[in-house]
């Protein structure tokens, strides 16, 4: 017979991370900044501009050559 427990989840770290937001009231995308290839990124839904911003999101390391860009 199977007896399944449901084991408490891990916590997630979560930290402020900076972001890039669609301009666009239609659309709701975003990327993370260390994530993007362009110092001013377009949205890729969209193509509208983006802004920069800050939003609560779990840790996630980019080890890419993405993540060695300058700013």
């Amino acid at each position: 017979m199977y007896h399944s427990r449901k084991r408490p989840m891990d916590e997630i770290a979560e930290e402020m991370t900076a972001i890039w937001s669609c301009t666009s009231d239609s659309c709701n995308g975003w990327m993370r900044d260390n994530f993007s290839f362009d110092n001013n990124p377009t949205c890729p839904h969209c193509q509208s501009p983006m802004v920069k911003g800050e939003k609560m999101l779990p840790v996630l390391p980019n080890t890419g050559i993405a993540s060695q860009k300058e700013e």
